[in-house]
């Protein structure tokens, strides 16, 4: 989710990894291969030590990385970091198993969040705890979601890489036109449901909002904050079943009423670029987003504002999707290579240029302070909400069952989008489902 094209990047939320399959061949794999690093030590004569790194970019995040690339091999002459991959994020998952069943890994991999607990269970996995609470790296200043969707079983498994929230955009002429005021901070779910039905124009073509309809994460991750606003969690205390039973059938009521109203657009599609086209076309009134589509909502030349996402408190709650740069370990020297770049990535002065032109928001309030960043938020409607958004945001634990609790999650939501089942009936179905993935032991 970013301040930057949605073409800079990797449309992150696009598909719901098949985590478990790929954990399953993931952890045989290593074995398998005997969990040994390449043979090549990457260490030259003249004591060069040169690294791969898996990116997931393209466009502008791609050209982004390259620079600072080139800014790390000026400051550091002895580490050669070499971009590649050949892959985008969504299919880098599928590329890291294979890697890791054949015993040829790269040294630092674009891992999403979600994936991390699957891809960790490798022994091939560099444990970063000990670098990240050193200095420079700014751990203490991180975001706590920046932390926390890193940190498996109490050890810093990966190196945050983004950094995002999410809140409503909306379009101002339609709610000129409608007569109505624009949304402030603190508002309800209820007035979310009954602003989208006022907004809505059926027979002229208009919806007062969206919400992807295929079940992937892209689907699910957007209820989460209603969850955890009315007390829920995704798996409870005892780790054996889901913490959002009761609380997941009152979110899907907010989904049923939307559906009901036919004052949501459901996308069909992966990727919910239809949703945000009909947004940007002027023909929706409200897009629950990320800073990522900001620009192409300027490109559009849409007068948007940006409010944070209801609640059912009062409190401030959002949901924040970090993705990870994770480290493999291939001998000492590609090893240590490795932990270097990572840690100077993540120092403010090397963050900020990455979060401008990459997208994503600061990963430390170290970044966030500095003049650039400032100045970005200052030059950009609405990019502060997010920011500040970070406050208050929750992530996804990461948690190696996650992928089944979030496809029964899913398919739950796309039942009531449709109309196909109750809010209850769809919630018992998920809770079958995703129970059920709680207990298979890992």
């Amino acid at each position: 989710m970013q301040a930057v094209s949605r073409g800079a990047r990797p449309a992150r939320r696009d598909v719901l990894r098949a985590g478990a399959g790929l954990a399953t061949a993931l952890a045989a794999g290593a074995t398998a291969a005997g969990c040994a690093p390449g043979s090549d030590d990457g260490v030259a004569a003249d004591g060069t030590v040169t690294i791969e790194m898996w990116h997931g970019q393209t466009d502008t995040g791609k050209k982004a990385l390259e620079s600072l690339v080139a800014a790390f091999g000026r400051s550091h002459p002895r580490i050669r970091v070499e971009l590649g991959g050949g892959v985008l994020a969504d299919a880098m998952l599928q590329k890291v198993t294979a890697a890791l069943a054949a015993g040829s890994y790269p040294d630092i991999a674009y891992v999403f969040g979600s994936d991390l607990a699957s891809v960790a269970r490798s022994p091939q996995v560099v444990d970063l705890t000990d670098l990240v609470r050193a200095a420079p790296t700014p751990w203490s200043s991180y975001w706590a979601p920046a932390r926390k969707a890193v940190t498996v079983n109490g050890r810093v498994r990966a190196a945050p890489a983004v950094l995002d929230s999410l809140a409503v955009v909306c379009n101002k002429k339609l709610f000129r036109q409608a007569g109505l005021p624009l949304p402030e901070a603190g508002w309800r779910w209820d007035d979310f449901v009954a602003t989208a039905k006022a907004l809505t124009d059926t027979g002229g073509g208009r919806f007062g909002t969206g919400w992807p309809g295929v079940g992937d994460e892209d689907t699910v991750w957007r209820l989460w904050p209603m969850i955890w606003d009315l007390g829920g969690d995704v798996v409870a205390d005892d780790g054996r079943h889901i913490g959002f039973g009761d609380t997941g059938t009152r979110a899907l009521e907010v989904v049923a009423e939307l559906a009901r109203d036919k004052s949501v657009y459901v996308d069909p599609k992966p990727g919910s670029e239809q949703m945000y086209q009909v947004f940007m076309s002027g023909r929706m009134a409200m897009a629950v987003t990320g800073p990522w589509q900001l620009p192409d909502i300027r490109q559009a030349r849409i007068d948007y504002h940006v409010v944070p996402l209801p609640t059912f408190s009062g409190r401030p709650m959002t949901i924040s999707g970090p993705d990870t740069w994770t480290v493999f370990d291939n001998g000492d020297a590609r090893r240590k290579a490795a932990k270097t770049f990572v840690s100077w990535l993540a120092q403010p002065a090397q963050d900020v240029r990455w979060d401008i032109r990459a997208g994503s928001l600061p990963l430390s309030r170290g970044t966030r302070d500095l003049p650039a960043w400032q100045h970005k938020e200052g030059t950009t409607e609405g990019l502060g909400v997010f920011t500040k958004a970070l406050d208050s945001a929750r992530v996804r634990p990461v948690h190696a069952a996650y992928p089944q609790i979030s496809q029964a999650l899913g398919q739950a939501v796309v039942a009531v989008l449709l109309g196909r089942s109750s809010p209850a009936k769809a919630m018992r179905a998920c809770a079958a489902d995703a129970n059920a993935a709680l207990l298979i032991p890992r």
